[in-house]
């Protein structure tokens, strides 16, 4: 087991390192082909970002992958496919940056373009979870060591898993670094819940799922070594944003670890910021058709803070922290039952 640990250590150092060397080549031919950010008009706060460097998730495409799929060992079929659909996911997200830069816009895909794009992948992930023997339709009950089979109906859930998460990802992207600190938060906090499992929920697996579940962890470690290194090139002031192509990528990985280990129930407690995101951004809109009023002065929640006065570097931090106080508290009731 101790062999174990020191791959999980390895690999998250290996995603640190190669994130870290080919960032700099990357960002260079971005700027070189002068891919930058189009702000929007009425985002007064982040005029001086315009023309900084996005589609800086290709870094992370890049190196997850690779150091992942290097790193792997005995059975890894549910880890190679969360590999697979990190890469489907990040190439939607790269049209839609592609045609951000193309057109010189701030809106890329239309809506119901991107939806259409993430639903028939989705829909397709809930069919493989379904017919997969490996996952099925069980679920792991949050702070319990129960199990839920929920049959035909994880088709549906697993659909609106990936949707929800990748766009609450999606909208968190948008300070400084603050989608990469929060997502670099979130994989530290699964990695010792995952932990923490293995001796109740995971317990009475065998050889082939412990090894399922073994690669998972592994590319989660090398997520937290990836989201680091980035976080050298995004934190503010951004050298780079991550765009559309890593924000809708990121997303997916933060799904897909807890779908295929059966923890899809713990992604809105740990992942408490990404949904309070994507919640803001719902209230807002639901009100204002309502009302014609505004809740917050701007959603996503963080620019609501953002134009109170509250600095950057200070929002990603707070949203970082809650999100690992929550997951202490989930790992320390996780161990108490």
């Amino acid at each position: 087991m101790l062999n174990k640990y020191c791959l999980l250590i390895e690999s998250c150092v290996w995603g640190f390192l190669v994130t870290l060397i080919i960032s700099p080549f990357i960002i260079s031919f971005i700027k070189r082909e002068k891919v930058g950010q189009v702000i929007l008009n009425y985002v007064e706060e982040h005029r001086y970002k315009v023309g900084t460097p996005t589609m800086g998730g290709i870094i992370f495409l890049i190196s997850i992958s690779l150091v992942s799929f290097i790193c792997f060992t005995g059975s890894s079929k549910l880890a190679k496919m969360t590999i697979f659909i990190f890469l489907a996911f990040g190439l939607v997200g790269f049209l839609d940056d592609f045609i951000k830069f193309k057109f010189n816009r701030n809106l890329g895909l239309k809506a119901y373009q991107k939806i259409i794009f993430q639903l028939l992948i989705s829909v397709a992930i809930g069919f493989y979870v379904y017919k997969n023997e490996l996952v099925g339709g069980i679920l792991v009950v949050p702070f319990s060591k129960n199990t839920i089979d929920m049959g035909f109906w994880i088709i549906p859930l697993v659909a609106v898993i990936y949707l929800a998460t990748t766009n609450s990802v999606n909208l968190t992207d948008g300070l400084d670094g603050l989608a990469t600190s929060t997502t670099f938060s979130y994989m530290i906090v699964f990695v010792a819940l995952m932990l923490v499992l293995f001796q109740t929920i995971f317990i009475g697996f065998d050889e082939v799922q412990m090894s399922e579940i073994f690669n998972i962890l592994i590319v989660c470690t090398v997520t937290i070594g990836a989201m680091l290194s980035f976080l050298v090139f995004n934190c503010f002031p951004a050298k780079i944003f991550m765009g559309d192509t890593g924000s809708l990528s990121i997303g997916s990985l933060v799904a897909s670890v807890a779908v295929f280990s059966r923890l899809d129930l713990y992604i809105p407690i740990i992942g408490i910021m990404f949904v309070s995101s994507a919640v803001s951004v719902i209230l807002q809109v639901a009100y204002y058709k309502l009302t014609k009023k505004r809740i917050f002065l701007m959603a996503p929640l963080h620019h609501h803070f953002q134009i109170k006065g509250v600095h950057e570097v200070r929002i990603t931090t707070i949203y970082t922290l809650i999100t690992a106080f929550i997951g202490a508290v989930v790992i320390i009731i996780n161990i108490l039952i």
